[in-house]
């Protein structure tokens, strides 16, 4: 059977396999049930708790519709040029698209001049050029935002105590942009400069929203947009918000200690055998240089990085923990 017909018959059974995964995984009726238990509490209930959160409910059907259509319109340049605005470094596109090339020819050129097939270095190359800018960007975002989470309770604090003090919202926001350092006063000083050139409070602190993607400042946006359609003590209001969001943060430090033994098992497990053939490899080339050139070893190979893809996958599942 040739390389050819292999990789045929792989592509069907993965195709099949999905297709059984598909068939078989109908819509859940409990979640269904659970759905139409909540309208008919949201409906028929008297309780002054039960309306706001219907409120809540629809301010955010509202928020969605009125923003899905921008989102849908955008062009993949431009998701990528968000996603590079996220990270707060200011690189222009040309910079990412050089990266992928430059690391595409420098890993297909290295694969080739090892007497690999021109198939696999292409494939190779292309995988770690594609790959390798994404993984970083997706890097810088999370650290990003992990310091903007951090740093939110205490702009928010900070927000409560100029509103007590007799302050305007707006200027309350400008006043945490100068005070708060990193993300947040970055973050808060793009709502400022919005709102001098004429947008709204709301729309621009939906843009952030947009941009950060974090629950904690999208409650933030909520809560404001709730407080203006019903009215209440904001200031009130925004200190519970940053209680919510320091014990968030407390819990969210707790499952990460009790789940890392779980998360450097999983590092461990999914990096040794990558290891294992960089030792054999330095020590007799000889003995693991098939894999370059020989069709069945390159295919056993392939297959074998998709399975151990697959269980690292599941792994990083298995110890990430939403709240």
């Amino acid at each position: 059977m040739g390389t050819m017909q292999i990789a045929i018959l792989g592509a069907g059974v993965l195709v099949f396999l999905l297709m059984l995964i598909f068939a078989f995984s109908g819509p859940s009726q409990s979640k269904s049930m659970a759905r139409q238990l909540t309208k008919l509490k949201y409906r028929h209930s008297d309780s002054a708790n039960v309306r706001v959160e219907a409120q809540m409910k629809k301010a955010l059907s509202a928020r969605r519709k009125t923003t899905r259509p921008k989102g849908e319109n955008m062009t993949k340049m431009e998701i990528l040029a968000i996603r590079l605005e996220k990270t707060g470094k200011r690189w222009p596109l040309s910079y990412f698209f050089y990266a992928a090339g430059g690391l595409f020819v420098v890993i297909a050129g290295l694969l080739l001049l090892k007497g690999a097939p021109l198939l696999l270095c292409l494939f190779v190359g292309l995988l770690v050029g594609a790959g390798l800018p994404h993984f970083v960007v997706g890097f810088l975002i999370n650290r990003r935002v992990a310091k903007f989470t951090a740093s939110f309770p205490d702009a928010i604090e900070l927000l409560v105590r100029g509103l007590r003090s007799g302050l305007p919202v707006t200027e309350t926001i400008g006043v945490v942009a100068k005070e708060i350092g990193g993300p947040v006063g970055e973050e808060f000083q793009k709502v400022v400069d919005r709102i001098k050139i004429g947008q709204t409070m709301e729309d621009a602190l939906q843009e952030s929203a947009k941009r950060m993607e974090t629950p904690e400042f999208k409650f933030f946006c909520i809560t404001l947009a709730i407080q203006r359609e019903t009215g209440g003590n904001l200031a009130e209001t925004l200190s519970n918000l940053a209680d919510v969001l320091r014990k968030r943060g407390q819990m969210k430090l707790k499952i990460k200690a009790m789940s890392s033994e779980s998360k450097a098992s999983a590092y461990i497990v999914g990096s040794l055998p990558f290891i294992v053939f960089g030792l054999v490899y330095s020590v007799n080339p000889t003995y693991l240089a098939g894999f370059f050139y020989e069709e069945r070893l390159i295919i056993a190979g392939l297959g074998g990085l998709c399975w151990m893809s697959i269980g690292v996958f599941i792994m990083a599942k298995m110890v990430n923990f939403e709240i």
